[in-house]
């Protein structure tokens, strides 16, 4: 099978947030007045979507545009890094010519945070804001498909959660399993499981192998 696009989870799959996102999203709810939560407490909660739907849980009530900005203060200055072969996947699909798209959980507002950070400038960002349901519906993928301007059968979408995975199957998309992602499972179903980043570009020319 060849695919015009590949679409990019960001958190476990791009960039390692393993300790930056859950240790800023329990900073901001301790300082709301919530519950001393941990890290492992923040990541059972990401299903839910996006960090204002995550905290406003956690903490236990509805909570105020004010209130919310306390995770994007406390993400402010963090520093993360993309996993091994990123860069290099990164660079070489934009000499291909291929679009770098996202899509993510978290907000477009934290998401661009992050990609700052770790130096990594992408042209389609689909946030969690963007989409009326989270993963493991489809909506964002068919979203970044249309940004593409290509049909969600042609995209892979490349994540390491199960959710991610179920989005793309229930999108009609190709998912591509991240390996090295933190919340990868080797039992969930995936049309191909990728050792690292550089090889998703072989989904492009047809190469790649489940």
């Amino acid at each position: 099978m060849t695919l015009k696009e590949l679409v990019w989870d960001m958190d476990g799959t791009l960039l390692d947030t393993t300790a930056v996102v859950p240790a800023a999203l329990a900073r901001a709810v301790r300082v709301l007045g919530g519950p001393d939560v941990d890290a492992s407490d923040v990541v059972a909660a990401y299903w839910r979507g996006t960090p204002e739907v995550i905290m406003e849980h956690l903490v236990g009530r509805s909570l105020t545009a004010t209130e919310t900005d306390v995770y994007y203060r406390e993400l402010e200055g963090v520093e993360v890094v993309p996993y091994p072969e990123v860069v290099d996947a990164f660079a070489t699909l934009r000499a291909q010519g291929n679009a770098l798209a996202v899509f993510t959980g978290a907000s477009s507002r934290a998401a661009g945070m992050l990609l700052e950070s770790a130096g990594l400038p992408v042209d389609v960002l689909i946030g969690g804001d963007h989409v009326e349901r989270p993963k493991p519906a489809p909506d964002g993928i068919y979203l970044a498909a249309q940004e593409l301007g290509v049909d969600p059968v042609d995209v892979a979408y490349v994540g390491d959660s199960p959710l991610d995975l179920r989005a793309a199957t229930t999108a009609g998309s190709h998912g591509a399993a991240a390996a090295w992602g933190h919340m990868y499972d080797p039992a969930e179903r995936a049309d191909v499981v990728l050792a690292g980043p550089l090889q998703a570009l072989e989904l492009l020319s047809g190469g790649a192998r489940a």
